[in-house]
């Protein structure tokens, strides 16, 4: 296992921005934790320490879980392609989709289980019987009935899930359920995610947070996120002013170093103009999240409406940048075949942008500074566990248009605080959506004002600490009460 090093940040810094009340809530609450978990540490464990929404959130709550004075530590799996290929499998199913179409058989159960028991040795020389892991997705299911018996207290969090059942959600959860049993609890984002044999009173709901202080959520001038884009070559008609400076997570300065032309970031085709009115998805190359879905309907929208002074950008990580992910390369070289395939006049407005990700808090500030620039924010997820995404747009104040799906239904509430496609798979309804939202700029600003207060009011961090709180005190309280 690899530690990663987590820097504790005053709890005060977020306290700071939110009403009285729920400032002194949050101090309330930390102080509970101190006098709960004084002695304890908690461990955190996934499968990766950059490259997608939950290893994130983990730096950001435990840097102010450790800042509130709660020993935090994080521990990311050493594991090998043939173990990611199977959770990768697993993760699919678990969204109903059959992935690669492979097995999780005996064979699958054996490769699984032996990286994982690996893993379990170097773990368990580091641990207190007092202590609290708290597992993350299925990478580390297995982990969960060897550190039951070294008598530390385990939960179990799973990020993704499905609004209803098929025959792939079943699989997958035939596949992990002899192994999250063991677990105190079960931690989802969704109560439509538990599965109908999990026990009502071991299940916990906690939804994911923004933090407004990382670097992919701080607010930029305009002027700098304009130099950013024109440095890492994002945008053309503009002239980079200067070198371009940034505060790392760590303290220490960073210069940006990503150029299009240079190598590093990867541009498919010339970058939009500065001025054009820019669509923009962010998420990984990943078929659940459906980027080729979004450039065809947007391809649509301009042979129905005319091109206008609208661009599309599509934006993933550097598929090298993220090792849980085998599929990556794949759906990127799809979306390259389809963008070939496209004709020219709309091949000119639809560009694929790959960044880096061995630079976590550069890649941070190049996505912050794509998403405050551009006009509209879609996630035309298939399924979505919750969609971060979605709700670092929203934060920022832009205008959403998302398919109804998993936990985007619980952040937009459409036609308010954003736009909705019903099914997802309705691309001429996307097409319209899309085109009825760029056709009206009141409605734009009106649905991103509304977007920003939403998150502001639900899904900031204060409710996550808070809710974690409240978890590890249910887990300690198994201690006195060793049947609750």
């Amino acid at each position: 296992m690899i530690e990663v090093d987590v820097r504790a940040v005053p709890l005060e810094q977020l306290g700071a921005m939110l009403a009285p009340d729920r400032a002194a809530a949050l101090e309330a609450s930390a102080a509970r934790a101190r006098a709960v978990l004084s002695d304890r540490t908690i461990w955190h464990v996934n499968a990766t320490a950059h490259g997608g929404g939950v290893a994130e959130m983990l730096q950001t709550l435990l840097a102010y879980g450790n800042g509130a004075g709660v020993d935090n530590r994080w521990l990311v799996l050493d594991a090998d392609a043939a173990f990611f290929t199977i959770t990768k499998r697993v993760h699919n199913m678990l969204h109903g989709a059959p992935g690669d179409g492979g097995r999780l058989g005996d064979a699958e159960r054996a490769h699984y289980s032996a990286v994982l028991e690996t893993n379990l040795r170097q773990i368990l020389p580091q641990l207190a019987p007092r202590d609290i892991v708290l597992l993350h997705d299925p990478q580390t299911a297995g982990l969960a009935s060897g550190l039951r018996r070294a008598g530390v207290h385990v939960a179990w969090r799973c990020h993704v899930g499905r609004d209803d059942s098929n025959e792939m959600t079943d699989l997958a959860w035939d596949f992990l359920r002899p192994m999250i049993e063991p677990a105190e609890v079960l931690v989802f984002s969704r109560l439509a995610y538990a599965p109908e044999w999990t026990d009502p009173a071991r299940v916990a709901v906690i939804a994911p947070s923004v933090d407004p202080f990382s670097a992919k959520n701080l607010t930029p001038s305009a002027d700098a996120v304009d130099n950013l884009l024109a440095t890492v070559g994002l945008v053309t008609g503009i002239v980079p002013s200067g070198r371009v400076t940034f505060d790392r997570r760590d303290g220490t300065q960073g210069t940006v170093r990503l150029r299009a032309a240079t190598g590093g970031l990867v541009l498919d085709g010339p970058a939009p103009p500065h001025d054009a009115r820019l669509v923009v998805q962010v998420s990984r190359w990943d078929r659940l999240k459906d980027m080729s879905g979004v450039m065809t309907g947007f391809a649509t929208m301009l042979r129905r409406h005319g091109p206008g002074d609208t661009h599309l950008m599509l934006v993933g990580p550097a598929v090298a940048g993220v090792s849980d992910d085998p599929e990556g390369a794949e759906v990127l070289d799809e979306c390259r075949r389809q963008w070939h395939a496209l004709p020219a006049y709309v091949q000119s407005r639809v560009h694929l942008a790959s960044v880096p990700m061995d630079d976590p808090d550069e890649n941070a500030i190049v996505i912050n500074a794509l998403q405050r620039h551009a006009h509209v924010i879609v996630q035309k997820s298939l399924v979505e566990g919750f969609g971060l995404t979605a709700t670092e747009a929203m934060w920022k104040s832009k205008p959403v248009v998302a398919s109804m799906v998993g936990g985007i239904r619980d952040q937009i509430t459409d036609g308010v605080d954003g736009l909705q496609v019903p099914d997802p798979c309705d691309l001429d309804a996307f097409a319209a959506v899309l085109h009825h939202l760029l056709s009206d700029d009141d409605l734009a600003a009106r649905l991103g004002q509304a977007a920003h207060e939403r998150v502001r009011s639900e899904y900031l961090p204060d409710r996550h600490l808070a809710q974690y709180v409240d978890l590890f005190v249910r887990l300690v309280t198994c201690d006195e009460h060793p049947t609750c």
